[in-house]
């Protein structure tokens, strides 16, 4: 009974924090989309494209990659296709965020906790800062496990960097520009970046709890099942020991009327 009742408020938690998660995953959404559309009509202004001032990666250069995993337990699924990618990604560039991913080598260039997220967002922003201005990688994608519904989860990547050209450049929209194009560039182009990833760790979360709701549901029925078969099996014993009891004390009887026959 105590292990149903722990299994009972871990189930109850992972239901609060999908709640919380996907909250703040929609606030970070709701602002993400036009961010997107407004950075792009930068990007892909037509007279920054006819100035040369587009930056666009070099396709020669290294890939970096951005892991988002989990810190807890009962998410072993949720962790291994993080970890399957990783593998397969051994020549690319790595960010790895998730203590329970058990990988390192020459081209991780950060590995922390998923706790620490938060606390470390600048010292991941310098890197992905420096990563732009310096041309270093020819793209920059994170993979994640992204939160559908209540019931529901899938992987996927996002690639970050360089932001989706649809085919057509903006010529609606012309800026007085009184800074240095460029830097301001990088400086968008980075902000957009951890922009989106804050708002991927939050729907990953809000995934990860999903998992975590499923397994303890799925607990909590083997539990009650196993209560069920054991109720069963006490009500056989008690059944047979009365009918055991029963043939004995009609033995007895008969024995009685034998004796006094």
């Amino acid at each position: 009974m105590r292990i149903k009742n722990v299994v009972k408020v871990m189930n109850f938690h992972s239901l609060l924090r999908v709640d919380a998660s996907k909250r703040e995953a929609e606030s970070y959404r709701n602002v993400g989309e036009e961010i997107t559309k407004i950075i792009k009509s930068i990007v892909y202004n037509k007279n920054l494209v006819l100035d040369k001032k587009v930056i666009m990666p070099n396709p020669n250069n290294s890939k970096l990659n951005i892991y988002i995993a989990n810190d807890y337990g009962f998410c072993g699924d949720f962790n291994s296709q993080i970890a399957r990618q990783i593998r397969q990604d051994k020549d690319d560039y790595k960010i790895i965020i998730g203590k329970k991913i058990i990988y390192n080598d020459g081209k991780t260039i950060l590995k922390i906790n998923k706790d620490d997220f938060k606390k470390e967002l600048k010292r991941i922003e310098k890197t992905i800062d420096e990563a732009v201005r310096n041309s270093s990688y020819s793209e920059i994608n994170l993979y994640y496990n992204h939160y559908n519904s209540s019931t529901s989860f899938e992987f996927r990547k996002l690639t970050l960097f360089p932001i989706n050209f649809d085919g057509e450049y903006d010529t609606k929209n012309d800026f007085v520009i009184e800074t240095d194009i460029t830097s301001m560039l990088y400086s968008l182009l980075t902000f957009y970046i951890m922009y989106e990833l804050k708002m991927c760790e939050c729907i990953s979360r809000a995934a990860e709890n999903v998992l975590r709701n499923q397994i303890t549901s799925e607990a909590l029925d083997k539990i009650e099942e196993i209560e069920i078969e054991e109720e069963n099996k006490i009500r056989k014993e008690k059944k047979s020991k009365l009918i055991t009891k029963t043939v004995e004390n009609y033995k007895k009887i008969s024995s009685r009327e034998e004796e006094n026959g």
